[in-house]
């Protein structure tokens, strides 16, 4: 009966069944085996929602970045990115990339990227010279770029769910961003040239015209980067202080949005949180479990009679978290998976903060990963292409950025540079 009921579940998860559903049937039948209350398990999962500090930031910069892209932010950020980057070869594809992270950092949402910068970037990509297929691989493996950048919901849900310092992962996913940025960057470069794209030259004065008009935009991250790092204000503080500065800005000085119009966006942003959070508490149901009938140590035992070596315990983890990221939603991924794998990692002596880095960056490439990546199926609908085409056009960009996993796994001083050298903490 149990096994039916089993299989029953992963049926409908593969037809489609929301991940909360998914997630809860398979904590019910665990529960329903065991000997633990459900009175406990309630208890247990209320005290780590009021217990913890961090979790009320999450709608705040949710909010803050539905605000921004419900703005005509986007634009002016592109034509800054424009301005400064667009002479180069492969200037346009590249400002495409740093478009679409700055909009996921502080959206959270890939979808929500490539939603709101898909119809502006892939008519330039196709002027511009760019393969239609070229083009599409860049914006759906983009949309989750800003992951790894402060203020990402998903460090953010990392850190509350492995009991790591969230300052210290903002700093940890900088380098490894950026890598990762980079080396996209100079395949599109390389495209570049062989195709002859066009080059976009500007003079001094449309820079200066393109600075000032994103300047408000531009300042954010310099006032994130100073505020929790200077140690002036806590991550709940900075995040009332982006959603203030984005009201005012958006609009009292470029008057993009009226008033009438937040009770929608309220809604918008209202509803993903809603969504991560019973995603949230659905996962930590099960991982509850999970812990209670100690199948992390099950685990831990398993892996370590069969696994010796710390290499192939990170290859292992790649692979794994590779079909995760494309199977589950984000953030039901990390509240499942990451309190069953840190006990594991630890073991082998890898540090907490770069095992988030190693997590984040393997769930980034899982939302264009076949079959079923979340970036596929939006930009499916968004660009109004068959999937499988799709499939063909992420398959350079994928495999670049799986390289560049590589060496972020294997080069932990990647992530943790910037956090031993000015001792965050």
């Amino acid at each position: 009966m149990v096994t039916a009921l089993i299989l029953l579940i992963i049926v409908l998860a593969f037809l489609g069944a929301p991940m909360f559903a998914v997630l809860s049937a398979f904590a019910l039948i665990g529960f329903s085996l065991s000997d633990i209350q459900f009175a406990a398990l309630i208890v247990d999962i209320y005290s780590q929602f009021s217990n913890n500090p961090v979790l009320y930031t999450i709608p705040i910069f949710t909010f803050a970045g539905f605000i921004l892209a419900e703005s005509k932010a986007s634009i002016r950020v592109v034509n800054f990115s424009q301005a400064i980057l667009g002479w180069l070869p492969g200037g346009l594809a590249i400002v495409a990339l740093v478009a679409c992270a700055f909009f996921t950092t502080f959206t959270g949402a890939s979808g929500v990227t490539i939603i709101a910068l898909g119809g502006l970037l892939y008519p330039a990509l196709i002027k511009g010279n760019y393969s239609e297929r070229f083009s599409l691989g860049l914006l759906t493996t983009s949309g989750s770029l800003g992951l790894l950048f402060f203020p990402s919901l998903p460090i953010i849900i990392y850190g509350v769910v492995a009991g790591t310092s969230i300052t210290q992962l903002f700093a940890a996913g900088l380098i490894p961003g950026i890598f990762l940025m980079i080396v996209l960057s100079l395949y599109s470069v390389f495209v570049a040239r062989k195709t002859d794209t066009v080059r976009t030259r500007t003079s001094l004065a449309e820079i200066r015209a393109a600075t000032r008009a994103a300047k408000w935009e531009l300042f954010i991250p310099v006032m994130l980067v100073v505020g929790i790092f200077g140690g002036f204000v806590t991550l709940g503080e900075v995040a009332s202080i982006m959603v203030a500065y984005a009201f005012i800005v958006e609009v009292f000085i470029h008057r993009d949005i009226r008033l009438k119009e937040f009770p929608a966006i309220i809604r918008e942003s209202m509803v993903l949180v809603g969504a991560i959070f019973i995603i949230f508490g659905s996962a930590l149901t099960l991982t509850t479990y999970m812990i209670d009938a100690e199948i992390p140590m099950i685990m831990l035992q398993f892996i370590q009679a069969h696994i010796s070596s710390k290499v192939v315990f990170l290859i292992a983890l790649n692979v794994f978290l590779l079909i995760v990221g494309s199977l589950m939603e984000i953030y039901a991924a990390l509240v499942v998976v990451v309190p069953l794998i840190v006990p594991i990692a630890t073991s082998y002596d890898i540090n907490p903060v770069h095992l988030g880095i190693i997590f984040l960056a393997n769930l980034e490439i899982g939302y264009s990963m076949p079959p079923v990546g979340l970036n596929l199926i939006i930009s499916c609908i968004r660009f109004d292409k068959p999937v499988t085409s799709l499939y063909r056009a992420c398959l350079p960009f994928i495999i670049i950025m799986v390289i560049a996993l590589i060496a972020i796994t294997y080069l932990p001083w990647m992530s943790l540079a910037l956090v031993e050298h000015f001792g965050i903490r």
